[in-house]
């Protein structure tokens, strides 16, 4: 295998790992508050159409990207409130918010369907293959890895994650000792849901710079999973999000060369074959959810 196609191997994992991790990144924040938002799919293909509208009105990709952050938020904002203060199921509301992100990003994408725009993708421009494997990925793929170490360490050493860590582990006692739990829990939902849509826009504005319908492809899903497979631990986020990126690059690697023993079907389907294998494997294993916030899931109801 040549230099040149190692290299490119190498970069398409990077690319197809990063929004994954991005958006796992999210959910595990927003877990660790005890809140399950099953919803990551919906606001990913809010932020792709929010990110790419945005970038292709202005002709500024940075500018779509950080309106598909606030796009995320966004629809977030609503499932917090209707799980947090109206208290409803947070597993219902979450594929509720899945079906509503596929149903108004098709709605909102159908005039920019087929229509390409500029691109977020690297700042240098290398001919030299090692150097353009260090530096010539899109700026997303650094901030997914500047993600990891500071989720990290927010949750590891700081005041405000030990806190959040607290509510989600046993929101009463919490409550009980004057921490808002609310408050924390809108917080990590909203910030969950920011980097589901910058996650989203890395499809509309890194990978593919076009908008098509259901772009996301059902990533949203596999970023759920890797939450679970990774323990609730952001370093084994970033491992697990590249090992799917693996995955993912080596169906694309066999369409691209003509493997032809397996339908194109079920190579597509591999990347979420791989993901029902992992969580079976979790499940049976003896630790497979000892990480888990105790109140995942949890209704809360502020007491006196």
């Amino acid at each position: 295998m040549s230099v040149q196609l190692t290299v490119a191997i190498m970069m398409t994992i990077a690319g197809a790992a990063t929004p994954l991790l991005i958006a796992a990144l999210g959910e595990l924040v927003v877990e660790k508050s005890g809140v399950l938002n099953l919803g990551v799919e919906g606001m990913m293909l809010i932020g792709a159409v929010a990110g790419f509208a945005v970038a292709y009105s202005t002709g500024v990709p940075t500018l779509g990207a950080i309106a598909a952050l606030i796009a995320g938020a966004l629809v977030s904002s609503v499932f917090a409130f209707l799980t947090l203060s109206l208290m409803a199921n947070q597993v219902a509301t979450g594929l509720a918010l899945t079906i509503f992100g596929t149903g108004v990003s098709a709605l909102i994408g159908a005039p920019f369907v087929g229509i390409t725009t500029s691109t977020l993708g690297p700042l240098f421009a290398f001919d030299n293959p090692l150097l353009r494997l260090l530096f010539g990925h899109s700026p997303l793929v650094y901030l997914g890895i500047a993600l990891t170490i500071a989720v990290w360490w927010f949750l590891k050493h700081s005041r405000p994650g030990l806190i959040l860590r607290a509510v989600g582990e046993s929101d009463d006692a919490a409550h009980a000792i004057g921490y808002p739990v609310l408050r924390i829990r809108y917080l990590a939902v909203l910030f969950g849901g920011a980097m589901a849509g910058l996650a989203g826009c890395y499809y509309s504005l890194v990978l593919t710079p076009m908008w098509a319908e259901r772009l996301t492809a059902g990533r949203g899903w596999i970023a759920i999973a890797l939450v679970v497979f990774a323990s609730w631990k952001p370093g084994r986020v970033l491992l697990g999000a590249y090992l799917f990126g693996l995955v993912i690059t080596m169906e694309l690697q066999a369409k691209a060369a003509g493997f032809n023993m397996f339908a194109p079907e079920f190579l597509a389907a591999l990347p979420y074959l791989a993901t029902v294998a992992v969580l079976a494997i979790i499940s049976f294993a003896p630790q497979g959810g000892a990480n888990a916030p105790a109140c995942l899931a949890k209704p809360f109801r502020a007491t006196a």
